[in-house]
């Protein structure tokens, strides 16, 4: 009974973003917009939210046009470990190797890399990300040469993740991964936004983020107007890749629920900025918004889905209120298809 008590308090204790509870007693939510998705992920031990959930806003965005893709995270982690693996060799190791990141990142490296389909490049066993990375540098530090690093890295990455798909083939035509990611997503496609006081608004600034290793710029509007496009976007059959905050007590993944102490009090444009500068608000997970629904009193809650498995009560996804995104969202990605 002892041990039993131990394991369950370490185990609440385990990870405070990107990470898996066990699973209780559902709330009761009424569904009034849910957009198609693709099956729910686990990303597993790893610090890749930012590439599941932009991946999954993609796919989401598709299926909702009608087109069936399922996109590989492990493509764009793989190819992303083996440039920074260089970089790291040729700054002496100055310059560390980590898979954090921001949403806009994902892009860029869909840009840069292409991108494959899920069934065509993903792990079938368990995997560490960060064992990898470890691996990543371990290996750079003990090569001579960047061609050293490559095969002996490459070597390590295709024991662990897989070999690298030779050709990609659908319907039966060939595509390499660039063409593949130009089928499904093109730039210009997605706009980044935010909200804070620091920086005027009507304007693009840099996001100060630990995790915006690419500088990326996010349009800065007030509070009202970001909640309000990111609720248009839902209704309008267009999903959301939100990046927020979820050190709250009130976020529980294994309740699938995330909402704020006070729930009578729609914070203010001035709350957010005070939680943010005294890093209360910090950038800490990303996930798809991919629905609205109510609870029996029927406040607002934004349906998300998320990377850590189907443990929970609604098989992945989670219900997060409206003060909450109002409070806790970073920033977003939206279609401007809208």
């Amino acid at each position: 009974m002892r041990h039993s008590f131990l394991f369950l308090f370490i185990f609440s204790l385990f990870f405070v973003s990107c990470n898996h509870e066990e699973t209780t007693k559902p709330y009761a939510f009424h569904n009034d917009v849910l957009l198609k998705t693709t099956p729910v992920k686990d990303q597993g031990q790893s610090q890749l939210c930012w590439v599941y959930a932009m991946l999954a806003t993609i796919e989401t965005e598709r299926l909702q046009l009608g087109d069936s893709v399922n996109l590989s995270p492990d493509w764009l982690a793989r190819l992303w470990l083996q440039e920074q693996a260089r970089t790291y060799y040729l700054t002496r190791g100055r310059t560390k190797v980590s898979l954090r990141g921001m949403m806009p990142m994902t892009l860029h490296l869909m840009d840069r890399y292409g991108i494959e389909p899920f069934d065509s490049y993903h792990p079938f066993g368990a995997l560490s990300y960060n064992a990898l990375t470890k691996a990543a540098m371990q290996v750079a530090r003990a090569s001579t040469s960047l061609r050293m690093l490559d095969n002996r890295l490459g070597d390590v990455l295709d024991k662990q993740i897989g070999y690298l798909p030779p050709t990609l083939f659908m319907l039966g035509m060939g595509y390499t991964p660039r063409q593949f990611a130009q089928s499904v997503y093109l730039p210009g496609d997605y706009v980044a936004l935010t909200s804070f006081t620091h920086h005027p608004f009507g304007k693009p600034f840099v996001m100060e983020s630990p995790d915006n290793r690419m500088l990326d710029r996010f349009y800065n509007i007030p509070i009202d107007k970001l909640m309000r496009t990111i609720i248009s976007a839902l209704r309008h059959g267009h999903p959301v890749c939100w990046e927020g905050d979820i050190s709250e007590p009130g976020f529980n993944f294994s309740k699938g629920i995330a909402t704020l102490s006070d729930e009578g009090h729609t914070p203010t444009q001035q709350e957010r900025q005070r939680a943010f500068e005294q890093f209360r608000t910090t950038d800490d997970h990303c996930m798809e918004l991919c629905g609205l629904a109510h609870d029996n009193q029927h406040h607002l809650f934004f349906i998300a889905k998320n990377s850590w498995g189907t443990r929970n009560p609604y098989a992945g996804f989670m219900y997060l209120s409206y003060n909450y995104v109002r409070m806790k969202t970073i920033a977003v990605m939206v279609s401007q298809r809208q």
